[in-house]
């Protein structure tokens, strides 16, 4: 299936709605709902079997989706922000949440990705960041980009999974992150604020 060509525009959808699909361990798509369809603009048989990347916007530095592997494979909670690419060409961002279904022993199985819009605020803050990432991989490869993210992260002494952790508790004006003193405090934080955002039970 042909890439779309992107165009500078955003897709209009129901920002309240969460977009769900299912993937096997290597990306492949096996289940979406019908939100996924209708904001993507493929249909469910178009995008089940295929590569989950087939929305993935050239935009995107691949640094972050790295990350995210790195993060998903050990089974660590992990929150990214994507620019996605519809079939018109037109984009979408989102924020990501992943769930995991494991076997008796614990070990993954499947990959359960739930995604919701974020604010403008939000994307004007990240935007020029990844733009950053985009054109270093662009010269020299994603080793270098990684090597900036590490280095800008640790500059604002944050993982990559908390920078934008803040970038949302912020941009709700929760100052339940900032004022509480301990890490299991925080880890409470993050937790009730992604539970209710993605509205987990």
């Amino acid at each position: 299936m042909e890439k779309p060509i992107p165009v500078d525009e955003a897709v209009v959808w129901d920002t309240s709605l969460t977009i769900v699909s299912k993937t096997d361990l290597f990306g492949t798509i096996e289940y979406i709902n019908d939100v996924f369809a209708e904001v993507s603009g493929y249909t469910e048989p178009e995008l089940v079997g295929q590569p989950h990347n087939i929305i993935r916007h050239p935009d995107m530095p691949k640094v972050i989706f790295k990350t995210m592997w790195d993060h998903i494979k050990k089974g660590y909670k992990f929150h990214g922000i994507i620019k996605n690419l519809a079939k018109s060409g037109k984009h979408y961002w989102v924020i990501t949440d992943f769930d995991y279904i494991v076997d008796d022993n614990a070990k993954i199985q499947k990959y359960i990705a739930r995604r919701k819009a974020i604010s403008d605020d939000v994307v004007k803050k990240i935007e020029a960041l990844y733009k950053k990432l985009s054109d270093i991989e662009a010269v020299s490869g994603i080793e270098a980009s990684e090597k900036y993210l590490v280095g800008y992260l640790e500059d604002i002494n944050l993982s990559y999974v908390d920078m934008i952790t803040k970038l949302m508790l912020d941009d709700a004006k929760s100052k339940d992150f900032e004022t509480a003193t301990s890490d299991v405090e925080k880890e409470n934080v993050k937790k009730g604020f992604f539970s209710k955002f993605f509205g987990h039970n």
